[in-house]
């Protein structure tokens, strides 16, 4: 490894390469800095109502204060990890009791909050070793008065099966049926594969329309919280200079690119990182379904372990079969009156806990 080089990260699914794209092209409106360790760390003005449960929020809109609430309510934040990374990659020489005094913010640094996010939980995508750095960090950072908050779902799928059919067989009578009309519309489309560093990734207007669709997805997202940049599209479907292994699969229906999915290729995993769809076609083509079954062929034939399919849309997901490990965040809140107030309240923050708790 040479000087200029990131130092080694516990917690990585994905290719150091990969998680460096972050600090080189950061999302929009986002400041990032690494530390002498190698410890990722970036500030925003941070909305504490981001994740808050749908339920919660949808009552909290009725109130006539709702607005002037909401707005007292963002925070200059410095938050350590990453937003591209499952889960935050924490340099290996720093010791549990370090990391929690280096997220501690510092007087008149001007940080209202500060927030690790993603460190894991009993992951079973991770080593043994990884896990137990979280739980202590997470223990001695309670300690030390942080608020520990159950992150976001991460979907995966062991591949214990060896072809389609033995997926199906997992899935309820119902749920089989459904998928299997959905899937219909496959044979509608034609299936490419692009490997991350082809030279079609060099071409502006192909990198224009993909960002363009990834906008689609974005804008209709419920959670707002980091863009991404054409800059850093560019720079992960050119492959990071060779070293990020991964591809492309792009559908098209009548010779017009309908969506697509990049994913990741690393240490036995296929992980879905990034979609884009153009709407309305992608919807009346059933691409997210079938683009789930798609990705599970690639793995299969790629001798993947698992698939790793991302943290939104837990509930689809889960009706598809997927299991789920769950991420946590550990956040400081400088002000001793608002961290009294949040602490009791944590639970309404927990959406993604929230919502596969209420799914049948």
């Amino acid at each position: 490894m040479t000087a200029d080089s990131p130092p080694p990260w516990r917690n990585l699914l994905e290719p150091a390469a990969f998680a460096a794209l972050f600090h080189e092209h950061p999302p929009a409106g986002f400041t990032c800095e690494t530390d002498a360790s190698g410890l990722t760390l970036f500030f925003m003005d941070f909305d504490l109502l981001t994740t808050l449960d749908a339920a919660a929020r949808a009552r909290l809109a009725k109130l006539p204060f709702s607005a002037a609430l909401a707005r007292r309510l963002r925070f200059p934040a410095r938050f350590a990890g990453t937003t591209i990374t499952e889960y935050a990659p924490l340099p290996e020489a720093v010791s549990p009791a370090d990391m929690v005094s280096r997220l501690l913010p510092r007087p008149g640094d001007g940080q209202a909050l500060a927030i690790l996010k993603d460190i894991p939980d009993a992951s079973p995508l991770l080593s043994v070793e990884d896990n137990a750095y979280a739980d202590e960090l997470a223990r001695l950072a309670v300690e030390r008065g942080f608020i520990e908050v159950k992150g976001q779902a991460l979907a995966y799928l062991p591949l214990d099966f060896g072809d389609l059919d033995g997926y199906f067989a997992n899935l309820s009578r119902e749920r089989r049926k459904n998928l299997r009309r959905k899937m219909k519309t496959r044979g509608l489309m034609e299936v490419e594969t692009i490997a991350l560093g082809d030279a079609r990734f060099s071409n502006q207007a192909f990198l224009g329309e993909l960002y363009d669709m990834y906008l689609e997805v974005y804008k209709q997202s419920r959670i707002h919280f980091d863009l991404l940049s054409p800059s850093f599209f560019a720079a992960l479907l050119g492959g990071a200079g060779g070293s990020v292994n991964g591809l492309v699969v792009c559908y098209r229906h009548r010779g017009v690119l309908a969506g697509y999915n990049i994913c990741l290729i690393n240490n036995g995993l296929l992980i879905d990182k990034y979609v884009g769809f153009r709407y309305p076609l992608a919807r009346e083509l059933n691409l997210y379904f079938v683009s789930w079954l798609v990705n599970l062929e690639i793995a299969l034939q790629r001798r993947c372990a698992a698939y790793v399919a991302g943290w939104t849309d837990p509930e689809v997901k889960a009706a598809l079969g997927a299991k789920f490990t769950f991420t946590r965040h550990l956040v400081w809140v400088g002000n001793p009156v608002l961290r009294r107030l949040l602490r009791p309240l944590r639970r309404f923050f927990e959406s993604d806990s929230n919502s596969l708790n209420r799914a049948p």
